[in-house]
C-alpha cells in the first residue's frame, strides 16, 4: 500500500545540543490512522508542526504525497489539513458563512467552493444551526464544524491534534466515527491525543514518543502483546518509563 507520509530522521533542534524532536521516522499509508502520543514535552507537538510545514527541520525531511517539507513546503499544504486543540472560528459568523468563507480560501474555483461547503455541512450535521452564529455553539457543535472545515477539501492527510478534547461521549463518539468515516473512503490520519481510549478505538497504529525520541510503533495489539498489557495505557505507562530509563543512562 502507498505511503501517503514518510518521516525521515526528522529533528528540530531548538539550541546546541538541545533537541526537541530527533531523529522520527515513520510512515502513514493511505486510508491509515496514525496516533502519534506521548507526554507532554515529550516531542510530538515539534513534530507535528514540522510536518505540517509550521515549523522548520534542523535535520530530516518528511515527504506527503511525494512533496518534502523542505524543497516544496508549499505542495506539502496543498495536500493536508491541520488542526490544532486550540482552533477557534469567528463567533460572530454563521456555521454556514464560516464554511463559505474558508471554501473560498482554499478552493480553485467557485465550483470546488461550493462542494467544499456542501459536503461540509453535510458531514457538521448541524442541522438548520449551521446558519447561527457560531458564538451561540456548544463546544461539541463548534468542534464538529471545526473537522468538517478541516477535511472539507478532500487532503491526503489530515493532521488533527486533541481532535475531541474538552467534548462529551457522545460528540466525542460522532467525531470518531467521522474520522474511522473518512479513512475507509481513502484519506489518511496523523492524531494525537492524550486519551488513551480514544487512541485504542480509533487508531490503526501508534508511534510512541518520549523526550524526542520515538520509542515504538505499532498496532495497539502489537503494543499490548508485546508489553503484556490490558490496554494501551498500560502500554504508554511501560514504554515511557524504559525510554526514560534508558535516556537517563546515556546521559
Amino acid at each position: 500500500m502507498e505511503n501517503v507520509l514518510e518521516v525521515k530522521g526528522l529533528s528540530k533542534m531548538y539550541k546546541k545540543g538541545v533537541y526537541a524532536s530527533e531523529k522520527v521516522s515513520f510512515d502513514i499509508k493511505k486510508g491509515e490512522i496514525f496516533a502519534l502520543i506521548g507526554p507532554n514535552g515529550a516531542g510530538k507537538t515539534t513534530t507535528i508542526r514540522m510536518i505540517s510545514t509550521l515549523l522548520s527541520a534542523t535535520e530530516g525531511d518528511a515527504v506527503v504525497e511525494g512533496h518534502s517539507i523542505l524543497t516544496e513546503p508549499a505542495k506539502v499544504r496543498e495536500n493536508i489539513t491541520y488542526l490544532p486543540d486550540e482552533a477557534g472560528a469567528y463567533k460572530t459568523m454563521t456555521g454556514r458563512g464560516y464554511l463559505e468563507f474558508m471554501a473560498n480560501i482554499y478552493a480553485k474555483n467557485p465550483q470546488d467552493a461550493k462542494e467544499y461547503v456542501e459536503r461540509a455541512v453535510e458531514m457538521s450535521d448541524l442541522g438548520v444551526r449551521i446558519d447561527d452564529k457560531i458564538g451561540s455553539y456548544s463546544r461539541g457543535m463548534s468542534r464538529k464544524l471545526l473537522l468538517s472545515r478541516a477535511v472539507m477539501s478532500r487532503p491526503a492527510l489530515a493532521i488533527l491534534d486533541e481532535p475531541t478534547s474538552g467534548l462529551d461521549i457522545l460528540n466525542a463518539i460522532e467525531i470518531r466515527r467521522m474520522i474511522k468515516d473518512l479513512a475507509a473512503e481513502g484519506m489518511s490520519f496523523l492524531l494525537s491525543s492524550h486519551n488513551m481510549l480514544e487512541i485504542e478505538f480509533v487508531s490503526d497504529r501508534v508511534g510512541i514518543i518520549a523526550k524526542g525520541h520515538l520509542l515504538e510503533v505499532g498496532t495497539p495489539s502489537e503494543l499490548k502483546v508485546k508489553y503484556n498489557a490490558k490496554n494501551l495505557e498500560e502500554v504508554f505507562e511501560a514504554v515511557v518509563k524504559k525510554g526514560s530509563v534508558e535516556a537517563d543512562e546515556i546521559l
